[in-house]
């Protein structure tokens, strides 16, 4: 709990302690930003911008241990800000460019997927799956119930089988036609 201790110093405003509690969460502000924005420059303006958020509002935050929790709202809040300024839309074809051709497919069927939702629903299996929240964590994320965000999760995952399985009939109807 050296952790805890950390952010309780940096509420009564120590800024050398500020410092190491983003440190510990630098890695964790970039993978969420990079879940929600498609662009290194976008998601270094979002945390940079949440950085300076969390400062100026630290001496708010009224239960120390929500501290993880309270930082990565106020950096989705910016992405989704940057995002609805920018819309930024990466076309499909640009995604797998930088990995392996294996790896690129699998990112591009995957990335494909969540485009093929809501964002709201993909960014809530981005965070739940690659970034690996806890359902706790979510449910303080999006100011709901455990059960909610846990019911959220089984609706967008059974969203996911449908699509799945229509464009695999597809493909079979496809492949079948051309035989």
């Amino acid at each position: 709990m050296n952790s805890l201790k950390t952010v309780k110093k940096a509420i009564n405003g120590c800024k050398k302690s500020f410092g190491k509690v983003i440190e510990e969460h630098k890695v964790t502000l970039y993978r969420v930003s990079r879940t929600i924005l498609s662009d290194d420059q976008d998601s270094a303006d979002a945390i940079q911008e949440t950085i300076l958020n969390a400062y100026e509002g630290i001496g708010k935050l009224r239960e120390p241990c929500y501290f993880k929790t309270w930082l990565i709202r106020i950096l989705i809040n910016e992405c989704n800000q940057i995002h609805r300024k920018r819309k930024n839309i990466i076309p499909i074809e640009q995604l797998g460019e930088t990995s392996t051709e294996e790896q690129g497919f699998k990112e591009l069927e995957v990335m494909e997927l969540f485009t093929s939702l809501p964002s709201t629903e993909s960014q809530l299996l981005k965070l739940y799956y690659i970034e690996d929240l806890s359902v706790a964590d979510l449910a303080l994320l999006y100011e709901t119930s455990e059960n909610t965000i846990k019911t959220r999760l089984r609706r967008t995952r059974e969203k996911l089988r449908r699509i799945l399985f229509q464009s695999e009939e597809a493909e079979l109807w496809i492949n079948g036609n051309n035989n």
